[in-house]
């Protein structure tokens, strides 16, 4: 088919991922329109905002056929857990991204690690429980420190590693009892905890064919040094220097590869982007959990990577033709590091006005005096009122570079944030810290 001029509708989370997918589709020769469900003051300067909530997938439907849609990105995981894949399928629409049933290998970690144990698949040791006092009693005799769970979606912030038994304990009421997580936390997964360098693996996949992007690494706590609660990532380097290319082919032929023989024989070959977060311990590369689509911050690194036409991949993907495009990567290094609003992951306040970037327009979006190209701010929680940009979400700004070292890349980054600001604005300081000193 003609991919000329094509119109594209990325549905997720209206955050930085969605943002830089935009960006990146924008250059492609062959698009024509990019429209966002839902939005940021960013994804506005690329494309047009939709005001159709992304879990509204009838009102979705309608829309794509009205304004002749050829291509929906199905990009986040709460509309692929709902199933949006199939109904536009169903509708007979082009739409990339895994099936409700595929990408259920994220939205249920129970599921996940069944699927694990089933496919001798390495990961840590495990128990899944929806009895809160079976729980409570296996903890009592497990080592610590602990992992535990909750089974479905949790923003990021579902996975606990509990120091003490009275942490644990605690933790397992709220998941359980007090449902700070709702009905994702009916069925909690307890696990060992894993020791060694945590790092992100992506692949693309068409359902036959494969392809693996280069090694990556998120820093989910919000405190320096990796301390404090959880978050959806405050930061992203890659291509990680201490990962070898020997070390990406045991990825590739011990997780990635088995994963998706695993799916087809399990009748739900995976279509779109699989992400397992992965722990290198001393016995080789372990599956943390899975993931059925593009990381948050992680995508901001991929986009400021890839040397390729993206739109052209993704329509390759579509087509079960993975195989016939070649996916071309910078010999560079990049970063992104979250900018997010005080108090965040809790509770924090929205509304607070950003200074010292330039208000969004269809032109750059990097922080003024910048070296062009190098440094690019994705916006994620932001959007205009009253002819200012404010904050309105957690996670506010992502700061990205790119360098022919990592220090280099950091050091532009970290640069470009002493020019932004807001009331509250925190982010951390040592990022890609530990990456560096474990390649030296």
């Amino acid at each position: 088919m003609s991919i000329e001029k094509q119109k594209i509708l990325i549905v997720g989370a209206g955050g930085g991922r969605e943002h830089a997918l935009g960006w990146k589709i924008a250059q492609s020769p062959n698009v024509g329109e990019i429209f966002f469900a839902p939005e940021n003051a960013g994804t506005a300067t690329i494309g047009t905002n939709i005001d159709i909530k992304p879990d509204n997938i009838y009102d979705l439907i309608e829309f794509t056929k009205k304004e002749s849609i050829d291509l929906t990105l199905a990009v986040s995981d709460s509309v692929l857990a709902l199933g949006i894949v199939d109904e536009f399928k169903r509708a007979s629409l082009r739409i990339w991204g895994p099936t409700k049933a595929a990408s259920q290998i994220e939205w249920s970690k129970a599921f996940s690690k069944d699927f694990m144990r089933r496919h001798n698949l390495p990961t840590a040791q495990f128990q899944t429980f929806t009895d809160f006092e079976k729980a409570k009693e296996y903890i009592t005799n497990h080592p610590l420190p602990i992992v535990i769970k909750a089974d479905g979606l949790a923003f990021g912030k579902g996975v606990i590693i509990a120091q003490t038994i009275e942490e644990a304990e605690k933790t397992l009421e709220e998941i359980m009892i007090k449902k700070i997580f709702g009905a994702s936390g009916n069925e909690v997964v307890i696990e060992e905890f894993l020791v060694g360098p945590e790092i992100s693996i992506h692949a693309l996949s068409d359902g036959k064919n494969f392809k693996m992007f280069p090694s990556s690494q998120d820093h989910k706590r919000i405190g320096e040094g990796d301390t404090g609660l959880n978050t959806g990532g405050m930061g992203v380097i890659g291509p990680l220097p201490f990962v070898t290319s020997e070390m990406m082919e045991r990825i590739e032929k011990e997780i990635i590869a088995p994963t998706f023989a695993g799916m087809e024989k399990d009748g739900n070959p995976f279509e779109g982007i699989l992400y397992p977060s992965l722990m290198l311990t001393k016995d080789g590369p372990k599956i943390i959990e899975f993931n059925a689509r593009f990381g948050d911050p992680e995508a901001q690194v991929y986009m400021r990577l890839l040397d390729s036409d993206l739109l052209e991949i993704l329509n390759a993907c579509v087509d079960k033709k993975l195989n016939e495009v070649e996916i071309k990567w910078k010999n560079e290094f990049a970063c992104n590091i979250a900018l997010a609003s005080g108090g965040y992951p809790g509770n924090y306040e929205k509304g607070k006005e950003i200074t010292g970037l330039p208000l969004p327009s269809p032109s750059p979006c990097q922080g003024e005096g910048k070296e062009r190209g190098e440094v690019v701010i994705f916006h994620a929680g932001t959007t205009m009122k009253d002819g200012k940009l404010i904050t309105n979400g957690g996670r506010v700004l992502g700061v990205s570079a790119t360098g022919k070292t990592l220090e280099d890349a950091l050091q532009k980054a970290y640069k470009a944030i002493g020019h932004v600001s807001f009331e509250g604005m925190q982010y951390r300081r040592d990022i890609g810290k530990k990456a560096l000193a474990l390649s030296k």
